[in-house]
């Protein structure tokens, strides 16, 4: 387990009215817009985006397994990652209690509907923090990221996310994130993993294969999949 974890709980985060009536489909001069604009406004006096992270170091590597700080995790693909990795950052980001709290307020779908989105710019920005800050802070230049759930299956498991809590210890309660008994995290609009160095860019949409997605970040790579399943094809062989 890690023992110094770093808690980012001063993240800047300015709600993007525009954005957000494009994402509804609305027009600035229509006449929710108003009622939509009032929600920007008090989810700006409210939301408390936060992340936190630790720095944990590659131990061992087996066949598909990784073992970092003590806890073991299972995934080819990450243990493929890190291959030449041995300082890695396992983190949370979070968009925060407070806007659930702003979500309650309301029974109108689309004043919900808006909320929900305005939870999904403030985990935006708070995983842009991290990401900026853990880059300025040890200077690396190129960031990764796994995700336990990201992708197929078979490329991390979403019941990693108990290991992953595991290894971060107490650390995600003090930013107010919970993990239930499916492996979900509360509140929803909240995302774990690792960032790791790499000189590529890692998106684990490109293995992928789910066509319509609202997530995707990258494209299906049909040649980077394979790869990633070689000693499983060959087995079958």
């Amino acid at each position: 387990m890690i023992t110094v974890v770093t808690i980012l709980d001063e993240i800047p985060f300015v709600p993007d009215s525009a954005d957000l009536l494009k994402t509804l489909g609305l027009d600035a001069s229509s006449d929710l817009a108003s009622e939509i604009q009032d929600v920007v406004d008090q989810a700006a006096s409210v939301a408390k985006p936060k992340a936190l992270y630790g720095v944990g170091y590659v131990e061992e590597r087996g066949r598909d397994t990784v073992t970092i700080d003590g806890v073991v995790f299972t995934s080819r693909v990450l243990r493929m990652n890190l291959t030449d990795v041995y300082r890695v950052f396992p983190f949370i980001a979070t968009c925060g209690l407070e806007l659930d709290g702003l979500l309650a307020r309301y029974s109108d779908e689309l004043l919900r509907y808006s909320i929900e989105c305005l939870k999904s710019q403030a985990l935006n920005a708070a995983r842009n923090h991290l990401i900026t800050h853990v880059r300025s802070k040890y200077g690396i230049s190129g960031l990764s990221s796994m995700h336990p759930g990201s992708g197929d299956v078979a490329v991390w498991p979403l019941e990693q996310q108990v290991e992953l809590f595991r290894l971060l210890g107490d650390a995600p309660a003090r930013i107010g994130v919970q993990l239930n008994e499916s492996c979900l995290m509360q509140p929803n609009k909240t995302v774990s993993g690792i960032l790791f160095p790499s000189e590529r860019d890692f998106y684990s949409c490109r293995l992928c294969r789910r066509d319509k997605c609202p997530g995707r970040r990258a494209p299906f790579d049909p040649e980077l999949w394979k790869k990633t399943h070689e000693e499983d094809i060959e087995e079958n062989d």
